[in-house]
């Protein structure tokens, strides 16, 4: 098309007539005095008469399909073609569409607000939805409509009309832009939908105010999922709006999970096991598929529609199709339309010829005149008539013309008026480029009677739909009721909102099933079908051979399917868990409160007697001791295995080497106290530090060859229990934990028989029997901690390894701790130095 607009031009600058679409224009030579002289074009043919028009300051074209059909006429090749005509009855919906774009401009021109001073007019054109029809217009558009014009040196904007509304389909819009886009006139429909329209490269000068199909297939897709739907059927025109709508919806199905089944034949269609069809398909292809659907019994379908068809109230007589849902525009209320559309009289009648066409259909006046020629009085009343062009209880596309004309005129006004509301000044006389408007339109974003107007990068709408449902009356009308609200804007998973109960076919109130195969009853298992989607098998009986399920599956109580093993460990949501979670916790305080005293009261004797340094250290290693079993606890993971082990034994040494250390300092304090002894002097208080690193360094080591060389690490267990899966970590190398624990159990065993060698020494202050007492309990909790840890099945095996260090923690804070904070808090009298210096004893 670019290619033939491009001659157009040439044309008429080189004196040569040229026929687009049997529209001759022919340079006048003749008349070309000079340069300087105006340069007349005469068209060469008639110009094809617009429906409606009326002249302005400036003109705003509309193109609507009033007719459904033209009337094709064999060319013989030798003659000059006919023009060509409409035929069929007038689509009165399309015809209110048209009159309401007239309701729209003669609107704006009486706002004193919106291009004040300014007239618009209009050129409004029937295309009889034919493509070869709207390209034709689309050449007038782009000149004057008088037979014989003048003009300038560039001949592009003669004649040319500002803006486009229309067309009503995708494909005649396709063709339309095609045209006018090389002279950047802004174009404007009311209900193209084509996701393809939305590409700026091939149709930069495109807009819409109805959404695109993106959006809508989208939101079909997100339905069908919504009621779990897996199986459907689907139908679509073979157009622009149907083929690139139908993609659309399927690629957006196979995200949802959903598989199709493309039926366009109706034998098809009563064969398909799927229970739901989805049909994305225009009006008059829909009108056709359910008039032959109706002929024969149909097995009852959910029938799931587009915007183009679902919300027509001209289709609601297939009661067939009672219980659908799909999506439509928002229905809206347009303020003094309705009287608009009324107020006709006989004489505006008679001025169009489109209108009379209308009132003699609709008043059936042709055949009347056969009869008799006086019934067409005058009298006739169209209050009275039962129409779409007079129904305007649910204007829907009616309001996307309404907004198409005022973001045209908006796009007007900000291009020729300075200035807002009252105070605007417009240039009336100044020469307006198509190019302006449509630099304008991108613009545009306005408010009219609530509805808001503007257009993104793509020339389109925010997208938002009403879910409609058609339902059947106590009287036996179906009617289409709104039960809930599509908006795209929303975030994923809120776009939907269904506030009424749905009626689905055959007036059921339970959601439709479709499915390719029914569930397979017990005893019997699936077989793909061959060839179709997975959805679709057999069901044949077990045979003797059972196939066994995988290792981490189980079969459930009928055997007939595998489900998953539960997973088990210590969590802390347990019980369990939460008991000695709370127990580490508190063990960790109580060392943390104990630690205060001690360093509250690190001046009195009873502190300083008992060696207040590996005291503080002892504290500090019990908190750690505490604190460790808590990683025993939650899902293992590679870190958590290797950290419990270590940090148990790292802690554990640690805390038995300060106790050594005591032990130790008791004795050589005792020997000091010989006569001639020097051997407090070899173990002071660096050589109790040294003591405490070097047997810590010791186990720091093992924990180290054992991690490099084979560290613990997280298993799932599936021996113990063959209906579980039990989380656990894995020791690695068993001699490696083995050592860790083996030294832990060497220091403790040396430590004991210290203690024990010293009990009964004299001092009042003597640690010797609370360490023997403490140490007791260790050695015993650790001596029943080995056959309980091999022999305890699971989660339990932790359980048992977290107790074990809970309760020699506990033994040693209480056995050690727990008598001097006794005298410290409750008996102060004790805590003083001439009670250290009696020969009483603890």
């Amino acid at each position: 098309m670019t290619f033939c607009l491009f001659h157009l031009t040439t044309a008429l600058a080189l004196g040569v007539s040229l026929d687009p679409f049997n529209q001759k224009i022919t340079l006048i030579d003749d008349q070309v005095d000079t340069a300087d002289s105006p340069v007349i074009c005469k068209l060469q043919n008639s110009t094809r008469p617009p429906a409606f028009s009326m002249d302005g300051d400036y003109i705003i074209g509309g193109i609507f399909s009033i007719h459904s059909y033209i009337h094709t006429v064999d060319s013989n090749y030798t003659t000059m073609p006919e023009p060509v005509r409409c035929k069929g009855s007038i689509n009165t919906r399309e015809l209110r569409f048209s009159r309401a774009m007239v309701f729209a401009i003669e609107q704006i021109n009486n706002n004193t607000e919106l291009l004040p001073g300014i007239k618009l007019g209009y050129q409004i054109y029937d295309s009889c939805a034919s493509v070869l029809v709207t390209v034709h217009v689309a050449f007038q558009f782009l000149n004057s409509l008088d037979p014989v014009f003048y003009i300038g040196n560039n001949c592009s904007q003669s004649g040319m009309v500002m803006a486009v509304v229309g067309e009503s389909g995708s494909t005649p819009s396709i063709s339309l832009s095609r045209v006018i886009s090389s002279f950047n006139v802004p174009q404007v429909s009311y209900f193209a939908t084509c996701a393809c329209l939305s590409d700026k490269q091939q149709y930069p000068n495109f807009f819409r105010t109805i959404p695109s199909d993106q959006f809508q297939a989208g939101a079909l897709a997100k339905l069908v999922k919504q009621f779990g739907w897996i199986w459907i059927g689907a139908v679509r025109s073979d157009s622009d709006y149907g083929n690139n709508g139908m993609a659309s919806f399927l690629q957006a199905a196979q995200k949802e999970g959903i598989f199709e089944n493309l039926s366009n034949i109706l034998c098809c269609l009563s064969r398909s096991t799927a229970m739901v069809i989805v049909a994305f398909a225009a009006l008059g292809d829909m009108r056709i598929l359910l008039k032959e659907l109706s002929r024969e019994p149909f097995p009852p379908r959910q029938w799931i529609g587009s915007e183009s068809w679902v919300t027509s109230p001209e289709l609601t007589k297939f009661s067939f199709c009672a219980g659908a849902i799909g999506f439509g525009i928002q229905k809206s209320v347009i303020p003094g339309l309705r009287e608009f559309l009324l107020n006709l009289s006989p004489s505006q009648v008679a001025a169009s010829a489109v209108l009379t066409e209308f009132w003699e259909d609709e008043f059936n006046l042709i055949n009347a005149n056969l009869i008799d020629m006086n019934m067409c009085n005058g009298t006739e009343d169209i209050k009275n008539l039962q129409s779409q062009y007079t129904d305007t209880s649910q204007l829907r596309i009616t309001n996307m013309v309404y907004k198409a004309v005022y973001a045209i005129a908006h796009a007007i006004h900000n291009a020729v008026c300075h200035g807002k509301n009252v105070t605007a000044q417009c240039r009336k006389l100044t020469k307006l480029e198509s190019k302006q408007v449509l630099t304008q339109m991108k613009k545009v974003n306005f408010s009219q009677n609530r509805y808001d107007v503007s257009f993104n990068a793509n020339g389109d709408p925010v997208a938002i739909y009403e879910l409609v449902n058609w339902r059947k009356s106590e009287t036996g009308i179906t009617e289409i009721v709104t039960v809930g609200l599509y908006d795209a804007s929303q975030p994923a998973g809120q776009e939907f909102q269904i506030n009424r109960s749905i009626n689905w076919m055959e007036g059921s109130t339970k959601v439709p099933v479709s499915v390719c195969s029914a569930s397979c009853p017990p005893g019997t298992r699936k077989v793909l079908q061959k060839g179709k989607p997975i959805c679709c098998y057999d069901c044949i009986p077990y045979s003797a051979d059972c196939l066994p399920c995988h290792k981490e599956f189980w079969p459930n109580r009928k055997r007939d399917t595998c489900i998953p093993k539960p997973v088990e460990f210590l969590s802390f949501q347990d019980l369990l868990g939460i008991i000695l979670a709370t127990l580490s916790v508190l063990g960790a305080c109580l060392a943390i409160m104990t630690g205060a005293v001690f360093f509250h009261h690190r001046t009195s004797p009873i502190v300083r007697a008992n060696n207040s340094e590996l005291s503080f250290l002892l504290l500090i290693s019990l908190t750690l001791c505490f604190l460790c079993s808590l990683t025993f606890i939650g899902a293992p993971s590679e870190w958590s295995c290797m950290l419990r082990h270590t940090a148990f034994g790292i802690t554990f040494v640690l805390c038995i080497s300060c106790v050594l250390g005591k032990t130790i300092v008791v004795l050589m304090a005792f020997k000091a106290t010989l006569p001639g002894s020097n051997v407090m002097k070899w173990f002071g208080p660096p050589q109790q530090r040294m003591t405490v690193v070097s047997f810590t360094f010791i186990q720091v080591l093992i924990c180290t060859v054992w991690l490099v060389l084979s560290p613990p690490f997280p298993i799932k267990n599936l021996t113990t229990y063959k209906e579980k899966i039990i989380l656990e970590c894995a020791l690695g190398s068993a001699v490696g934990f083995w050592a860790v624990l083996g030294y832990i159990g060497l220091l403790a065993a040396f430590c004991f028989v210290l203690a024990v060698l010293a009990r009964k020494l004299p001092d009042n202050f003597n640690e010797a029997k609370l360490i023997t007492f403490s140490m007791l309990i260790f050695c015993a909790v650790w001596i029943t901690f080995i056959p309980a840890y091999v022999s305890s099945p699971g989660k339990f095996t932790v359980v048992v390894e977290i107790f074990a260090i809970l309760a020699s923690s506990f033994g040693l804070m209480l056995c050690i701790f727990a008598p001097k904070c006794f005298i410290i808090i409750f008996k102060p009298e004790k805590n003083t130095k001439k009670y250290v210096m009696t020969k009483d004893r603890i």
